[in-house]
């Protein structure tokens, strides 16, 4: 049984179809992708999967159990996290406090959870493990907005990693990154993968190519194509497309 599944979802937004039997599954420990050109539904999936909107059809299932239409915090809680396309960090705070503020055990505390974080030691070896896996060990007392793009984007992961996710959604992550931010950042999606279960949204589709065990191609709000990488690169649509210009 996968791990997360979306099945037969449709969305429509007044008299426009976004979303049309869209069926998708995730099996754990498994880095998925979902691929596909601007305005194909791609983010708007990712938004129903996460409960942002709720389909007028279909189910979304977690671990067997339906979460459609279940508020996002609700969905968070119960083991999965995202990045967003446009970051959403706390930029007067340290890179230490943004990691700190997202664990559970710190929101859990009430008054003061960033101090009783800096007090605590297990709290502190918490986000000290955290940053490390993001690749942020040596900038844990830098502000948020003092860092560059790159870092910055660890840093979003690290704070959805504080999550404790079963499932992490990362959407659209090389946005806005040249070419050494990509490829650090695809060192750091390298070492997560095996160690919880990822799924990609993403316009790059070499560095899409280079991490996914499975991709699903979605294009005018339908999944059109699935495949591993290899697969896909042999498929005749997308090599026909614009979308195969790996091959």
């Amino acid at each position: 049984m996968a791990l997360f599944e979306a099945r037969e979802l449709h969305l429509r937004f007044g008299d426009r179809v976004v979303l049309e039997n869209v069926s998708l599954a995730f099996k754990a420990g498994k880095l998925s992708g979902i691929m596909g050109p601007n305005g194909a539904g791609k983010t708007t999936c990712f938004n129903v999967l996460t409960g942002r909107y709720k389909p007028n059809r279909g189910r979304v299932l977690l671990e067997g159990h339906d979460i459609t239409g279940r508020p996002p915090q609700e969905i968070a809680r119960l083991g999965v996290a995202r990045s967003f396309q446009l970051m959403t960090l706390f930029d007067e705070f340290s890179v230490f406090e943004n990691i700190a503020v997202a664990l559970p055990a710190t929101r859990a505390r009430g008054y003061d959870p960033i101090g009783q974080a800096y007090a605590d030691p297990a709290l502190t070896w918490d986000v000290q493990q955290i940053l490390e896996s993001a690749g942020l060990a040596g900038r844990a007392d830098d502000p948020a907005k003092a860092l560059p793009y790159g870092a910055r984007r660890a840093l979003e992961i690290g704070v959805a990693l504080a999550c404790k996710p079963k499932l992490l959604f990362l959407d659209e992550p090389t946005a806005g990154l040249g070419s050494d931010g990509r490829a650090r950042l695809a060192d750091l999606v390298r070492k997560l993968k095996g160690t919880l279960t990822i799924v990609i949204i993403e316009h790059d589709m070499e560095f899409l190519f280079s991490l996914a065990d499975e991709i699903s191609v979605i294009h005018w709000g339908q999944v059109i194509a699935r495949g591993t990488p290899a697969e896909l690169k042999a498929n005749p649509w997308v090599g026909a497309s614009n979308l195969g210009r790996l091959n």
